[in-house]
């Protein structure tokens, strides 16, 4: 058992700290609000991996892999809304709008915040998906899969809580660096374009 969780934490580090949607959309409100509302983002994302982690143990995972129809539906809705957030920053740079004021009072759409780290959670069926096929590699043989899938999700959860955590107590370098107009207007581009690239190969992915 020891072997399986030391080799799971090993693992699970590295997929971690490979930034995907949920980084971010942390990122992003960590620029636009400060960290008080990227914090809020980040638990709206470790609020959806544990419910993910929750329904994989349950086998909810496994019927939304097996269920064409309602994994392309929730793939298209999560590919709308990455596309959504990543032509919002777009727009937002093209139209002048680089101030966190500006930024905060537009976050009405799930653009930052809470619900924005919750939807984009919960509307990226690979999460599911990976949660259903990625724990069970790690179970020993013999040992309670549900039991032992939960205590290994939690394990992802406290990495990633502990990886924004880093990164969100970091912020003040980070907005150092990132918060001059021309490093402002790159990022939001560069945020924009990948958010828009996630969503397109999440809608188009077979």
């Amino acid at each position: 058992m020891l072997t399986a969780f030391a080799t799971f934490v090993a693992a699970s580090t590295v997929i971690v700290l490979f930034p995907g949607p949920d980084t971010l959309v942390v990122l992003r409100s960590l620029l636009a609000g400060g960290r008080r509302v990227a914090a809020w983002t980040a638990g709206g994302v470790l609020t959806g991996l544990a419910v993910w982690v929750g329904a994989a143990a349950l086998g909810l995972s496994t019927l939304l892999r097996a269920s064409h129809d309602g994994y392309l539906a929730l793939r298209i809705a999560g590919a709308v809304y990455l596309v959504t957030l990543g032509v919002r920053s777009l727009v937002a740079r093209a139209t002048g709008e680089p101030t966190p004021d500006a930024a905060r009072s537009r976050r009405g759409v799930l653009g930052t915040g809470f619900r924005a780290g919750l939807v984009t959670d919960l509307l990226n069926p690979k999460v599911g998906v990976f949660f259903v096929t990625f724990l069970p590699g790690f179970v020993p043989h013999g040992e309670p899969v549900g039991l032992v899938s939960v205590a290994l999700g939690a394990i992802f959860v406290i990495e990633t809580a502990v990886y924004f955590t880093v990164m969100i107590l970091a912020s003040e370098r980070i907005t150092r660096v990132m918060t001059s107009p021309r490093a402002r207007r790159r990022i939001d581009r560069v945020t924009g374009l990948v958010l828009v690239g996630f969503g397109l190969r999440l809608a188009l992915e077979r």
